[in-house]
């Protein structure tokens, strides 16, 4: 059985699109940049995104390192999500995003 490192592609940016390179998992990365969120607050946030495609985005993300799921002893449990260490480290890479996502807007709006 091959270990998760075997399985990633040679190519480092092939490596960051297979972790992040849905568009579902770039806006809960996006939001979670923010803060903490709860699976409801993720689910009204992103117009469109499934309750199947949330939890499965959430859990391959936490599988990956990438986010950390936190349940508190409520009643009813509170669980919140937020980036871990390794997903503070994509933090860059967002704000680059929203960068040239602004200067594109601004250059076909003047």
């Amino acid at each position: 059985m091959k270990t998760k490192a075997e399985l990633l592609p040679e190519c480092p940016v092939a490596t960051t699109v297979q972790l992040i390179g849905n568009k579902w998992k770039l806006l809960i990365i996006r939001n979670l940049r923010m803060r903490p969120w709860r699976f409801n607050e993720l689910q009204k946030n992103l117009d469109g995104i499934s309750q199947k495609v949330l939890t499965d985005s959430l859990r391959s993300m936490e599988a990956d390192g990438l986010i950390t799921r936190t349940v508190y002893a409520e009643v009813p449990p509170r669980v919140e999500y937020s980036l871990s260490e390794l997903g503070e480290t994509m933090r860059p890479i967002l704000d680059a995003m929203e960068a040239w996502g602004n200067s594109y807007r601004s250059m076909i709006h003047p």
